[in-house]
């Protein structure tokens, strides 16, 4: 028998799962989008911390590694450790980091990974002058961890109450046939799925999401049906029935999952068991049971944590990104096995890059600019999108003179590339993206 306070815990717990459950506080946007009949999934992996892809893909040129060497010194990667890739039509040679194996093959043989050079966020396209001179807006606050995690998962500049995949969510809710959330986070509650009108979850990998039993399952549903009638009670005070609404969508939502995973086979494909590991296989387990929820376009968030390497960044980026590819591997393995490989695709964020030049620590500092991973079918890969930065202090695309690379693409249009894949048309991009419209390309073209 579960006591008291233990019950209590359980279902303070299961409030915060349904704490993403976001409530309508800034008004409504249309959805003009008609029921999909194909399922489109995206999957944004945050890596915390601002993780230094200066050393996830390098030059291999001659000059460009004697670049890259020149800048990073004690901190730059041997040659001969590298993953070779190639971009630009199979005319540049680039190395992965040697942790990346995985993606290198998912890249080099299935063609299914992609690299995006040198992203960031931007109100404008921005010059080493423009900055210098002060022309231009920019991002508040940009070496800021809170600021740009938040403005990475708003595209919003100054910050925002909503995420860019919550606006998304809200355009094309009237896909999704089932009332289960559009958006679903396993690393707590992510701004990136808050939307004006629609909600989203918060599911912890490996947990039971809903009230455990007490040993009597009698007892247990009294518990829950004396639960579920103090949350309709009506107290008076907004507040508290915030709350109770959140909390019973979080119940609802809890029941609908537990009711569609306990009728599913258990996947064949062995996850790692990291935190990014099982975060992934929850995603694939709730991907797997997406007609059972009548889902047919659903946002993903998951993460992880640890990439703020101002010191000792070799071996903390090495075994971080030991993490992080099996996890990739894996879970790109699972929507093969799941039949949906060409509906979802995978994608990096985190909130900046790091310095080329090395701290005094060995490990770098908060910069801007950085490149992410693309994965899933219908990436145009084996090939790399963006322009990538001229590797030198005091050079073109540094701001000052420590190699804080200026982004040459904006999140707004690595995010847009994703959104129109998704469904959103093209005058729906800009309600999505308020700043796209300064930039004369709003698309990449590296999905389908």
């Amino acid at each position: 028998m579960a006591t008291r306070r233990q019950f209590l815990k359980r279902c303070c717990a299961l409030g915060a799962v349904g704490a993403g459950l976001q409530i309508n506080r800034f008004g409504m946007m249309t959805a003009r989008a008609q029921a999909a009949s194909d399922y489109r999934a995206l999957v944004c992996v945050f890596l915390f911390g601002g993780n230094d892809s200066n050393n996830v893909v390098v030059p291999l040129s001659t000059t460009g590694y004697a670049a890259y060497q020149t800048m990073r010194q004690n901190i730059a990667l041997a040659s001969t450790s590298l993953l070779p890739i190639a971009a630009g039509g199979g005319a540049v040679p680039y190395g992965l980091h040697p942790r990346l194996t995985n993606l290198q093959r998912i890249y080099n043989m299935d063609k299914h990974a992609a690299l995006v050079f040198n992203v960031g966020m931007l109100v404008k396209p921005t010059t080493r002058t423009t900055y210098r001179q002060s022309q231009v807006a920019l991002p508040k606050n940009l070496y800021s961890h809170s600021d740009q995690t938040s403005q990475w998962q708003t595209s919003n500049p100054t910050g925002g109450s909503t995420g860019w995949g919550g606006r998304v969510t809200d355009i094309l809710s009237a896909q999704n046939a089932g009332s289960f959330p559009a958006g679903v986070s396993t690393n707590g509650n992510s701004l990136l799925l808050s939307g004006q009108t629609t909600r989203a979850v918060s599911l912890s990998p490996g947990d039971n999401f809903g009230l455990d039993t007490f040993g009597d399952s009698r007892a247990s549903n009294a518990r829950e049906a004396a639960l579920q009638q103090i949350l309709t009670f009506d107290t008076g005070v907004t507040m508290i029935a915030a709350g109770n609404g959140i909390l019973g969508n979080a119940l609802k939502a809890s029941q609908e999952v537990n009711a569609a995973l306990n009728g599913a086979a258990a996947l064949t494909t062995v996850f790692p068991n990291s935190g990014i590991g099982q975060q992934l296989q929850q995603i694939a387990k709730v991907i797997q049971v997406r007609g059972a929820l009548g889902m047919n376009r659903q946002i993903f968030f998951c993460g992880m944590g640890g990439f703020d390497t101002h010191t000792n960044i070799l071996p903390d980026q090495d075994n971080l990104l030991s993490q992080l590819d099996p996890a990739l591997g894996a879970f790109y393995a699972a929507t093969t096995e799941l039949g949906v490989d060409k509906s979802v695709v995978t994608f990096t964020e985190s909130e900046f890059g790091r310095t080329g030049q090395p701290s005094t620590g060995a490990g770098s500092d908060h910069a801007w600019g950085s490149h992410h991973m693309v994965m899933g079918g219908p990436v145009k890969g084996g090939e790399a999108y963006g322009t990538f930065p001229t590797l030198a202090l005091q050079g073109p695309d540094d701001t000052d003179n420590r190699g804080v690379w200026i982004p040459t693409t904006s999140l707004d249009q690595y995010a847009a590339t994703f959104a129109s894949w998704f469904g959103v048309n093209d005058a729906d991009l800009n309600v999505v993206f308020p700043n796209l419209m300064n930039f004369s390309t709003p698309k990449l073209g590296f999905l389908a």
